[in-house]
C-alpha cells in the first residue's frame, strides 16, 4: 500500500503466487462475495436478519458503567471494553487496532497490536484518517497468536475474505470488531483544518477529530490540532467550511460505492446512538450489534455483573440512528449504479434505480459525489501553489451550496425552493 495523490492508502502490486485471488479479497470487487454471503455463512443461526444491519443476536444502547472507558472514548467506550475484556478473558493474545503515530510519511495513526489493557486504551476515539492493514497482516503471520482486529466495515469485509484464502489468517484472526462507518476522510482533511485554523500544515503534531466535552452534546464536534510547539488549537466542526460530515468533503471515491453501514460481517458492531436523549449526552453512547453467540455472552455477563449500563432495543431503533447513512447507502447507491461508469462496474445488493426521486433529492446525490471529487482537487491545487484560500474558499461556497439544497438555508435555500414550488417533490431528509 503507498500513498496517492489525493492523500489515500491504495494498493500497488501484488506479490502472492495467484494474483487472482486479489479481485476475490479485495471488498469492492465484483468477484468478491458480499456482506450477505460471508454473514450467512458466518452467522448461520442468527435469530434476527434485517435488510438494514444484518444478521444479529441482540442488539444495545448505553455505555460502559466501569473505569475509564467512557471518559476515554470517543462515545460510550463500548469498543475498548470489549477489546479488553476478549484480552483479559484469555480468548485472544492482541488486537490489532488504530492508534496515534508518527511515522516517517507524516501519517497521525496507524494500525498496532495491543497486548495489555493500557495499550488498548491509547486506541479509544475516533480516528478519521487513511490507515491500511498490510503491515498488521503480515505481524499476524509472523507471530502466533489468537487476534482481534477492529475496523471500519470494508476492512473487516477484506479480512473475512481473506481468511477464505489464507489458512494462516484464518486460524490467527479469531475475533472481528466492526464499527458504522458513514465514510471515510482522505489525509487532506487534516490540512484542511490547519488552513482554516491559520496552521502551516507541516507544524501540526497531532489532530483530535472529536474532543470529547461531558457540558455539550456529544454531535458538537470540536477538531483540535497539537503543533511542534506544544500549543494547540481548535475549532468546532460548524464553523469549518468542510464541518457538515454528509456533504462528503475529502471522501474516498470507494465510499460512493459501499452498501454496509454496521459492518455486517464483524460478530459484533459498535456505532453512535445518533438520537435523543442519547445524542445531547456529551459523555457519549455507543449503539451495539452483537452478531456472534460468543459475543453476546460476553456482552451479557459484562451487563449481568453490572459494569455495562445497556438496554436492548430493536434493529429499528439501529437504523434510525444511522437513517442518514442508511439513505446515502441504499436510496443514494442505487441511483448512483445508473449513472455512466469507466472501467469495472460495481456489484451491489441494491438494484440500480431511480425510484420515487425527485429532482432535489437527485441532486443532493450528484451534489455530494461532486463534492467528493473537488475537495480532492481543490485541495491539490491549494498545496501546490501555497495558497490555501483556494480551497477554502470553494469549500465554503460548495458547503452553501449544499446546505440550501438540503436543508432549505440562505437564499440559495429559498432559490431552490422557489424552483420546487413550480416543479413539484423535491429533496427527502439528509
Amino acid at each position: 500500500m503507498e500513498w496517492d495523490g489525493k492523500g489515500l492508502r491504495r494498493p500497488v502490486r501484488d506479490t502472492r503466487p495467484d494474483p487472482a485471488a486479489f479481485a476475490r479479497t479485495c471488498p469492492f470487487s465484483p468477484q468478491a462475495r458480499d456482506e450477505d454471503a460471508i454473514a450467512a455463512e458466518r452467522f448461520p443461526a442468527a435469530p434476527v436478519v434485517d435488510g438494514r444491519i444484518g444478521r444479529f443476536e441482540t442488539a444495545y444502547v448505553g455505555h460502559v458503567e466501569e473505569g475509564g472507558f467512557r471518559l476515554n472514548g470517543s462515545s460510550g467506550g463500548l469498543v475498548s471494553w470489549v477489546a479488553a475484556e476478549l484480552l483479559r478473558t484469555g480468548a485472544i493474545d492482541g488486537v490489532a487496532h488504530v492508534v496515534p503515530a508518527q511515522g516517517p510519511d507524516g501519517a497521525f495513526f496507524r494500525y498496532r497490536i495491543s497486548r495489555s489493557a493500557g495499550q488498548i486504551a491509547e486506541g479509544g476515539k475516533s480516528r478519521y484518517f487513511p490507515v491500511d492493514l498490510a503491515g498488521i497482516l503480515r505481524e499476524i503471520r509472523e507471530v502466533p497468536g489468537r487476534y482481534a482486529i477492529v475496523g471500519v466495515p470494508c476492512f473487516i469485509k477484506a479480512v473475512n475474505l481473506l481468511r477464505a484464502e489464507d489458512p494462516v489468517i484464518a486460524e490467527r484472526v479469531t475475533h472481528l470488531l466492526g464499527l458504522f462507518c458513514g465514510h471515510m476522510k482522505s489525509a487532506r482533511f487534516v490540512d484542511s483544518f490547519a488552513w482554516q485554523l491559520d496552521v502551516p500544515p507541516q507544524e501540526v503534531h497531532a489532530v483530535e477529530y472529536r474532543r470529547k466535552d461531558a457540558g455539550r452534546p456529544a454531535n458538537w464536534y470540536t477538531a483540535q490540532l497539537r503543533l511542534r510547539d506544544g500549543s494547540e488549537r481548535s475549532r468546532d466542526w460548524w464553523h469549518l467550511a468542510d464541518g457538515d460530515w454528509g456533504a462528503g468533503f475529502f471522501q474516498a471515491p470507494a465510499c460512493n460505492w459501499c452498501d454496509d453501514v454496521m459492518a455486517e460481517t464483524a460478530d459484533i458492531s459498535f456505532g453512535d446512538a445518533w438520537v435523543e436523549p442519547y445524542s445531547s449526552d456529551g459523555r457519549g453512547t455507543n449503539v451495539a450489534i452483537v452478531r456472534s453467540p460468543e459475543l453476546r455472552d460476553l456482552v451479557a455477563t459484562g451487563l449481568s455483573e453490572g459494569r455495562l449500563a445497556l438496554e436492548a432495543v430493536d434493529a429499528d431503533f439501529i437504523a434510525n440512528t444511522q437513517a442518514a447513512g442508511l439513505r446515502q447507502r441504499r436510496e443514494g447507491l442505487a441511483y448512483r449504479l445508473t449513472w455512466r461508469h469507466r472501467g469495472i462496474r460495481p456489484r451491489k445488493r441494491v438494484a440500480p434505480g431511480a425510484g420515487e426521486l425527485g429532482w432535489r433529492r437527485r441532486l443532493v446525490y450528484r451534489t455530494r459525489a461532486g463534492i467528493s471529487r473537488w475537495s480532492h482537487r481543490m485541495a491539490w491545487a491549494a498545496r501546490a501553489t501555497g495558497m490555501p484560500f483556494l480551497y477554502v474558499g470553494w469549500a465554503r461556497a460548495s458547503l452553501a451550496t449544499y446546505q440550501g439544497l438540503i436543508y432549505h438555508r440562505g437564499r440559495i435555500g429559498r432559490l431552490f425552493d422557489r424552483v420546487e414550488g413550480v416543479t413539484g417533490r423535491g429533496a427527502s431528509p439528509d
